[in-house]
């Protein structure tokens, strides 16, 4: 009877095609005359939605048939390129170990010792005589045109199902091409929801949320999201003489996802849908046997494709790198955050240009970060390469600029060549003699954009070990490609002998955080953001949730999605008890703001912002995060104000609070064409709260069109600020629940107000974050309830700067 239950709670419609649920199947609906197109009932919403994204993202129609286009010549130059190079070309005539004849007529005597390119290549009927004869030679060039011909028939369908996406945008959302650049997918995303109450796409439900298109587009990413946030998937090991080494690669990654979720012998039925069987506990043994099984012959197939796959590996990477590095030699040591990294900071229902967008603005103080670890003993040896080195380089082009002929010597150039690159990465290891060392400070600024850190980081910002695990995260370009490289000796192995093990528990993890939604299917119960059930009792969650150990997600990582989500989706209705933790947390960041800093002392009178003033390159939510970080800083460094008091101490937590108690209280009235007035719940906490209302003529004296863009990048970039305050707030808290002696606690309540500090004050040289201050304009935050148009509506954008390699907002 229990299994029986268990089914129960699962049971849905046995159509495959159609994923209609329970009691909807015989719904009738009115589809408008003139929508009668094949976006009506449409069967794979998830495909759909994800399709709708990516063209969007991807800038259109145009430039995704375009770099389609390139990416089948780039495949077929690589191959033909590499054959030709391997038996077409004459390497002892091109490296002179043979003498070429040029007494024939039309050559002229004197030039016998020069070789040309003709020279050195075989001729047409010799080249193809060679490859004829070689069986491993033909045998790649078959595998090869497989492989090409299946990309070429998978390129021709994309081309077939984009039109149509084309098509959904230009007839029923009302996008054409040319302005495709100017919408932000928040405001896509809001046509359609519009479009469903016009015509059913889905008809599970009569009205769409914003959950429910992030649900579809994220269906697999939220799961593998919650297994890196749970440790399961086996991306850490633990080697000898390396200690403790993440390797999670594309190669990997796409095997995991092949494994799991849409190959042969997947959890997943289609794409929706779990497997029945999976949802049962009674034959959980059996079913990680044969979960075990697949994962064994995925690994004995990547062993068999090993040779192929690494070829493919090493030709691509020398073609791609080769150059880049020949030009900056510098790039190996430029960083990136890693496939473990993007997954590990991940939130849950989070779009990739939103995290794109959040560890690009992470980048540069988790650069800094790192490079403030400096090796003294690597410095000097550094230093003297770089001086040797320099010399013989120096000594070279000088006789190179007295006579040319230098540049004949035999492997002159590849000196000049080499000596120029060791130079290079030794100045790498040498430090900026005008650094500070500011570890937690920087670490601070680390977190206020990329909102996760492990507890233990904190306080141990200047050891080794940190640094350490944030090189997990944010892993040199020569390590990337490196691994990159090794993944495909490396990844039949990790399946073979670490994934299996772990198939018991894949299965009692996707029985046990999978739930069906109605309208959606079945997805990861993490990406439903329920603090009752996921909760953290550490992050502000006490009382509210009833999660186990087991069921918890690590490091708050349920708490900030969900704000998160709340902040870049404000019209977005959350549940009864997400409802109730986002209230407690509102009451609690204006009983903070009681005690702590004025929001006008932290803007205005700050000695870094206050410097900077003239510089008008500095925005407004750049303002508020930077003075957040700055305040616990000055305070704590002692300085006096104009009256010779001294400014008590506060924390973090308390200038964060009282900046987000501000924005809650402040009102945006926005002057587009839309028309919208966006109302925010109002406060007597802060008087000076309304100190972004100025400047409202800046909206009315521009066009329709700039105003929409100008208030969407607003809106952007303050979500994005006020996020950092929210995950440096909730971290300053967690810190006060879980380690109280690490805290320095909460100021009294009632504290002595600041005083002015002097103009001409200099900022501490350890403070990581410059700002300056910027035209003020309004922002709303915490709207729970907002009065909406019939029409298109405004809403918070998660744009970021637009990429060349796709859309960003």
């Amino acid at each position: 009877m229990a299994n029986l239950e268990a089914y129960r709670e699962y049971q849905r419609i046995e159509d495959l095609e159609e994923d209609s649920p329970p009691g909807e199947e015989d719904l009738l609906l009115h589809v408008p005359e003139g929508l009668k197109d094949s976006w009506h009932h449409i069967k794979n919403l998830d495909n759909f939605f994800t399709r709708i994204y990516h063209f969007h993202q991807k800038n259109g129609f145009a430039c995704m048939m375009l770099s389609e286009f390139f990416e089948l010549v780039q495949f077929l130059f690589v191959v033909t390129f590499t054959t030709f190079l391997v038996n077409c070309v004459e390497y002892d005539v091109l490296f002179a170990n043979r003498a070429v004849n040029h007494t024939g007529p039309g050559h002229n005597p004197l030039d016998r010792s020069k070789v040309t390119i003709p020279d050195a290549l075989l001729p047409s009927q010799q080249c193809t005589e060679r490859i004829q004869g070689n069986s491993w030679i033909i045998f790649l060039l078959i595998m090869a045109a497989v492989f090409w011909l299946y990309r070429l028939v998978k390129v021709f369908c994309n081309v077939l199902s984009y039109w149509e996406i084309r098509q959904f945008y230009i007839k029923a959302l009302k996008i054409r091409m040319d302005e495709l650049c100017n919408f932000t997918w928040q405001e896509v995303q809001d046509r359609l929801i519009s479009l469903q109450r016009e015509q059913q796409m889905c008809i599970h439900k009569k009205e769409l949320t914003e959950l429910d298109i992030y649900h579809r587009i994220l269906r697999f990413k939220n799961y593998m999201v919650a297994m890196i946030n749970k440790s399961l998937l086996p991306v850490q090991l633990q080697l000898p003489l390396l200690g403790n080494v993440v390797f999670l690669t594309q190669g990997l990654k796409y095997n995991f996802e092949l494994i799991l979720f849409w190959g042969p012998g997947s959890l997943f039925q289609n794409k929706w849908n779990l497997h029945p069987k999976y949802k049962r506990s009674g034959n959980r043994l059996e079913l990680a046997q044969q979960l075990s099984r697949v994962i064994l012959l995925m690994g004995v197939a990547n062993l068999l494709l090993c040779p192929f796959i690494l070829v493919w590996q090493v030709l691509y990477a020398f073609f791609s790198y080769t150059e880049i590095i020949r030009r900056e030699p510098g790039s190996l040591g430029a960083r990136r955050w890693s496939l473990y990294g993007r997954l590990y900071l991940r939130h849950f229902n989070e779009l990739n240009h939103e995290l794109h967008g959040r560890l690009g603005r992470g980048y540069k103080p988790t650069s800094k970060y790192m490079n403030s670890f400096m090796s003294p003993l690597l410095t000097v040896l550094a230093k003297n390469i770089a001086f040797f080195s320099g010399s013989v380089l120096a000594v070279l082009i000088a006789l190179t600029v007295y006579d040319e002929d230098v540049l004949t010597v035999q492997h002159i150039l590849t000196a000049i060549t080499v000596l120029g690159v060791v130079i290079t990465i030794t100045r790498s290891f040498i430090p900026d003699e005008h650094m500070v060392w500011c570890p937690e400070q920087l670490l601070q600024c680390m977190l206020a954009h990329i909102h996760y850190m492990p507890d233990h980081w904190r306080g141990n910002a200047n050891k080794s070990e940190t640094r350490d695990e944030v090189a997990q995260l944010f892993q040199y370009k020569a390590v990337f490609i490196l691994e990159e490289l090794l993944s495909p000796i490396v990844t039949p192995f990790i399946l073979i002998f670490l994934l299996r093990n772990k198939s018991l528990e894949i299965i009692d993890f996707f029985r046990n955080f999978t739930v069906e939604v109605v309208g959606v299917g079945d997805i990861c119960s993490f990406a439903q953001m329920d603090i009752r059930r996921h909760g953290n009792p550490t992050w502000m969650s006490e009382g509210q949730t009833e999660a186990s150990v087991y069921q918890q997600a690590e490091n708050g990582k349920t708490e900030l999605s969900l704000m998160h989500f709340t902040i870049k989706n404000p019209h977005w209705q959350p549940p009864l008890e997400s409802s109730v933790f986002i209230s407690h947390l509102k009451e609690k960041v204006q009983h903070d703001a009681q005690g702590g800093p004025s929001t006008q002392l932290l803007l205005s009178e700050a000695p870094l912002c206050t410097s900077l003033q003239s510089n008008e390159s500095g925005t407004g939510p750049d303002n508020l995060l930077a003075s957040v970080l700055a305040h616990p800083v000055l305070t704590a460094s002692g300085l006096q104000g104009r009256d010779h008091r001294f400014i008590p101490p506060s924390t973090a937590a308390s200038a964060a609070a009282s900046v987000l108690a501000s924005l809650s209280t402040s009102q945006l009235v926005h002057g587009s064409h839309r028309g919208r007035l966006h109302r925010h719940q109002t406060s007597s906490v802060h008087p000076e709260s309304t100190m972004y209302r100025s400047d409202r003529t800046i909206f009315d004296s521009m066009s329709t069109s700039d105003s929409r863009l100008r208030s969407n990048t607003l809106h952007s970039e303050f979500a994005s600020a006020e996020m950092s305050l929210h995950a440096i707030y909730m971290h300053e808290l967690h810190q006060q629940t879980s380690h109280p002696q690490r805290s320095s606690g909460h100021l009294p309540q009632n504290q002595m107000p600041m005083t002015e500090l002097h103009s001409n004050t200099a900022f501490p040289a350890h403070v990581c974050c410059t700002t300056s201050l910027a035209t003020p304009v309004q922002l709303g935050g915490w709207q729970e309830e907002e009065e909406e148009d019939e029409g298109e509506q405004e809403i918070n954008s998660g744009s970021t700067p637009k990429q060349a390699t796709g859309r960003s907002h």
